[in-house]
């Protein structure tokens, strides 16, 4: 199993996983919070295509992570899963596409993938987060997500890959321009994870078996990759440069597990 992102911020969200097994291959997108055009050119670039695809994963509705999902599911008939709250926010409940229902804790085979949705406490109608496993290796994601729950620890616990949200610093939000509305919803607990609060949740895993670590999501006004990446090498006892960082213009290149 390898995956690698299109990109991760505010600006679009996008992560492709890819399972092997014998002679097939599935690939699966999660979220495509980009323009149609985008999505393909970014897809291009780390060796895909669109039409590759095997399913549409969304996360929630945001702007940012549902973005050219429904036009692209509908064009190329990619199956789409999401939840139920997810598909009436954006009207996939009333689209022509092969809209596939999630629901919490209830995994679904995505030929040689087994993925795990998981709820979330974050602003949107019924997110979700998700685990990929090929059998042998499972990677977790946590993104948009305003605070940690046992369940949360539970669920990425055991995990060979983690891509971790560290979207701000608290100084840094504290101190920026955005109006006390918008602070009070980022540092929320329905909005997004702190350096601070993310490296909580990764102290809290089964870290045993952890073999990469991604910092993502990292907000481009009220966040430094060199901050997240010290967070977060202060729990695994590691170098800042171990931990990767995906960034809003490329993402990050594959990773294997």
């Amino acid at each position: 199993m390898r995956f690698a992102s299109l990109g991760s911020g505010s600006e679009g969200n996008a992560m492709l996983v890819e399972a092997q097994s014998g002679a097939t291959t599935t690939r699966v997108l999660l979220d495509c919070g980009f323009s149609a055009k985008e999505v393909e050119r970014r897809l291009t670039r780390i060796g895909a295509s669109v039409a590759g695809l095997d399913a549409i994963l969304i996360t929630h509705e945001h702007g940012d992570h549902i973005g050219s999902a429904l036009t692209l599911a509908r064009k190329w008939s990619i199956p789409l899963y999401m939840s139920w709250g997810t598909a009436r926010a954006v009207g996939a409940d009333a689209a022509d596409v092969d809209l596939q229902v999630l629901w919490g804790d209830e995994a679904v085979a995505i030929g040689d993938l087994s993925i795990l949705p998981y709820t979330v406490p974050h602003d949107a109608r019924e997110p979700l987060q998700y685990v990929f496993s090929n059998g042998a290796s499972r990677l977790g994601v946590l993104t948009d997500v305003g605070t940690s729950t046992p369940h949360i620890s539970a669920v990425l616990s055991g995990c060979d890959a983690l891509v971790l949200e560290c979207n701000h610093d608290v100084r840094m939000l504290a101190g920026s321009r955005y109006p006390p509305s918008l602070k009070a919803r980022i540092g929320g607990n329905h909005g997004h994870l702190n350096n601070d609060a993310a490296a909580e949740i990764l102290a809290s895993l089964d870290r045993s078996r952890l073999r990469h670590l991604v910092a993502a999501h990292l907000s481009q006004q009220n966040n430094l990759p060199e901050l997240a990446q010290a967070a977060m090498a202060g729990v695994l006892g590691a170098a800042p440069a171990e931990v990767v960082v995906a960034s809003q213009d490329e993402g990050f290149a594959w990773l294997s597990v």
